[in-house]
């Protein structure tokens, strides 16, 4: 599946997901339609890997680009202020294009930028990490943060494209590509067993960046969250499965001021408690429970959770943006490969399930 289609409320766009698709861009931003001039949105450590090869092949565009800090804690309304008027000054107008090359935290920026500039320019996502390939570049979720939580003030605003070409994860560092895999794991535990039996088989392979297997699950989870949007665009019921593991993960990214925790990682002890209070409920079974927290387990050390506490926590979850009027609503397997959302329980079950989460990291070697 080289191309993948998305539907959405802006019309439908593509994902082409295959090796060597970075030298077709030029192409495939020209079947865009008449523009006055592409606009390059990165970051200095994107650049320093991939600078003089994208110069190459898209040219002007390329020569330069905008440059911010990609870290979690640069992803603040002062950055967009900061691209914006780079945009003026480089002479953008209504029918430019944003080129967002990076990251997650680079397309959530660019992409807001490219909501809210003049009202709204066409963005090209070139996502450059397994979690972006995968996940937060398709959809049309844009956003920042602010202190008090995370994606705060943000837009649903489709990409006209998106380019996902392998060869950029060669240069990943180790602990961000296993940090994408997480992600890889939140599908299969939501949508689809054959990936999650073929994660649990094969991931020594995928830690080594084994080309067929990164062949095989990267279209196919991306894939998964094409599907998802396409049918559920705004989040107002299925595309809330996507959100396993985030309540969590998100509550302990802002709980340690993003400083922490890769953003994978955090997703993963989300993932792990989100099982863990499953099982409380009774909402999943103990075997499948178990090969779930195994699996996360199975990619490498996870940070450690140590001065984090669970009042904190349980005052972060209630201000989530996927909170109602207060009340948490989790997303919980109940099998594996299958995935409810809308989840009200008591607040006790939850704290017994991070109260659980040190020995889950004791069992870590933490």
């Amino acid at each position: 599946m080289p191309t993948i289609s998305v539907r959405s409320s802006a019309g439908a766009y593509d994902v082409v997901c295959e090796p060597r698709s970075l030298a077709r861009v030029p192409s495939l931003i020209r079947r865009l339609g008449d523009s006055t001039g592409a606009f390059v949105v990165s970051s200095p450590r994107v650049w320093r890997h991939w600078g003089k090869t994208l110069a190459k092949i898209l040219g002007a565009p390329a020569k330069k680009p905008i440059l911010f800090d990609d870290s979690e804690s640069a992803k603040r309304l002062s950055t967009i202020e900061s691209i914006a008027r780079q945009l003026v000054r480089a002479g953008a107008d209504r029918r430019a294009i944003v080129i967002a090359i990076g990251g997650g935290v680079v397309g959530d920026v660019a992409g807001f930028a490219a909501a809210t500039y003049s009202r709204g320019v066409r963005l090209v996502h070139i996502p450059t990490t397994v979690v972006a390939q995968v996940d937060s570049a398709i959809g049309g979720k844009t956003g920042v943060d602010l202190p008090e939580g995370k994606n705060l003030v943000g837009a649903f605003y489709p990409p006209r494209l998106v380019v996902a070409d392998p060869v950029f994860l060669s240069t990943l560092p180790h602990r961000e590509f296993r940090s994408g895999l997480y992600e890889v794991i939140k599908y299969g535990v939501i949508a689809d067993r054959r990936v999650f039996e073929f994660l649990a088989r094969h991931m020594d392979a995928i830690l080594r960046r084994d080309p067929a297997s990164l062949g095989y699950i990267i279209p196919r989870c991306a894939a998964i969250k094409a599907h998802v949007v396409s049918k559920d665009e705004r989040e107002a019921g299925l595309r809330q499965i996507l959100n396993f593991g985030h309540t969590f993960g998100h509550a302990l990214e802002t709980a340690t001021n993003y400083r922490r925790f890769l953003h994978g990682e955090a997703i993963a002890w989300g993932m792990i408690a989100a099982t863990l209070l499953a099982l409380a409920a009774d909402r999943l079974d103990e075997r499948s429970a178990n090969r779930i927290i195994r699996l996360v387990l199975s990619v490498g050390p996870l940070p450690p959770l140590s001065g984090i506490r669970t009042i904190e926590l349980k005052r972060v979850t209630a201000s989530d943006k996927k909170a109602h009027a207060g009340r948490v609503r989790w997303v919980l397997p109940p099998r594996i490969g299958a995935c409810k959302w809308g989840i009200e329980l008591p607040w006790s079950l939850a704290a017994r399930a991070f109260a659980e989460l040190p020995l889950i990291a004791a069992s870590n070697g933490r």
